[in-house]
């Protein structure tokens, strides 16, 4: 996929073309909920691997879970990500972004509780200490320009990590996600 080819529907909903697989973690947002904010996370399934296909499973309930010791720790989590950005700058969507993802957790933003009601959560296949791949800055400027076009109350200033909205629980990105060179790819697209 070519990012310049990349584009949202005309709700706003779905990107194209990406691939797409149905999480069932998800809902309705609430009626009065505006989409104010878009939330940076990171994520490898085991820790610190990547390319194998069990963020993907994980988001849709069907991770093998005794594949690995450590998925024994998620076996009752229930979460999904609107978007996954893998290390070659691949796109998988879970969830309309018209819906509600569940990837926030306990979160508060300025004050506001319950992201997920107001939020798009982005999944980057990668660890807090690990640095990100020039592909997955490149797709993730094209998806926030997108969104902040679509939502324009997505500011610059309301595009945040986990780590942001649920500080002492959550660290992702974490400290190898560079928010300078995010700003210099979004001042290019």
């Amino acid at each position: 996929m070519k990012l310049a080819q990349l584009q949202l529907d005309q709700d706003g909903a779905w990107l194209h073309p990406v691939n797409r697989l149905s999480s069932p973690n998800a809902d309705a947002r609430p009626s009065d909920a505006n989409i104010t904010l878009a939330v940076i996370h990171g994520i490898s399934l085991p820790p610190g691997c990547y390319g194998g296909g069990e963020i993907q499973q994980f988001f849709c309930n069907t991770l093998d879970y005794g594949a690995h010791e450590y998925f024994q720790s998620l076996r009752a989590l229930r979460v999904s990500a609107h978007l996954l950005i893998g290390r070659q700058g691949d796109l998988t969507q879970f969830v309309s972004f018209r819906r509600r993802a569940w990837h926030a957790g306990v979160s508060s933003y300025q004050g506001l509780d319950h992201c997920n009601d107001y939020s798009i959560g982005i999944e980057l296949e990668g660890t807090d200490h690990e640095p990100y791949m020039e592909d997955q800055y490149q797709a993730l400027g094209r998806v926030l320009s997108l969104l902040t076009w679509t939502y324009p109350h997505i500011t610059r200033d309301r595009i945040v990590g986990h780590s942001d909205i649920a500080p002492g629980r959550k660290t992702d990105p974490g400290a190898a996600f560079d928010w300078q060179h995010l700003n210099a790819v979004l001042n290019e697209c």
